[in-house]
């Protein structure tokens, strides 16, 4: 099974507001663009992903990521990210009904894509199945088959909301990379000791707190 792949993306100026403290204001929109370049660029590499679409309403991260290959939404329900992952699931099946579609965080700077693989095919065993993010409280993916619905409840402690929703909860064995999002400075530094991806092992590396502990994945 090929799946389209759904990533949300607020306006950069709002994104990862949690980090500015650790990285400074002027830095963090950059950042937060970075990680979103770097998971775009995993996921595009994965043999299963037929195609990324961001749903996003930033000018900047929507030049940068077109051009990266992702196919660029516009948020047009403007009303949160559960709303805007239904709305980028929808345009993916207003030009091919029967695709596979998963919802994907845009903060997943350590993304592989021989781990996305196995998340996928995992995923593909169900009619709609998600991972818990590397906390166990919160979600990273969400994936619907072809014929079921997404039907995204993310947002704080989602992993409830979704096993309570019915979808089935993927091992997470070996999805290290993939249930590893960055709202915070520990956050980061954990993805960081997983191996980033350039762009964000470049802004770190110019960060002095974090320099001696960038490990690239490029």
């Amino acid at each position: 099974m090929h799946w389209s792949l759904v990533v949300p993306l607020k306006p950069l100026a709002l994104a990862k507001s949690r980090l500015a403290d650790a990285v400074g204001a002027a830095i963090r929109p950059h950042l937060a663009l970075a990680f979103a370049q770097d998971t775009v660029a995993a996921a595009l590499s994965c043999p299963a992903v037929t195609d990324v679409a961001v749903v996003t309403d930033d000018p900047l991260a929507a030049a940068e990521l077109s051009a990266a290959g992702a196919r660029i939404v516009p948020d047009t329900p403007a009303a949160g990210l559960n709303a805007a992952l239904a709305h980028g699931a929808d345009v993916v099946r207003a030009g091919r009904p029967g695709a596979a579609v998963a919802a994907l965080n845009a903060d997943l700077p350590a993304l592989r894509a021989a781990e996305l693989a196995l998340v996928l095919a995992a995923a593909a065993q169900f009619p709609r199945a998600f991972l818990p993010d590397s906390a166990g409280i919160g979600t990273t993916f969400l994936a619907a088959g072809p014929g079921s619905e997404l039907r995204p409840a993310f947002g704080g402690p989602s992993r409830n909301r979704h096993l309570r929703s019915g979808a089935a909860e993927i091992a997470s064995v070996g999805t290290d990379s993939v249930r590893r999002d960055v709202d915070t400075a520990d956050d980061l530094r954990a993805a960081l000791a997983l191996g980033v991806g350039p762009r964000t092992a470049a802004h770190c590396a110019a960060l002095p707190l974090l320099r001696s502990q960038v490990v690239s994945d490029e």
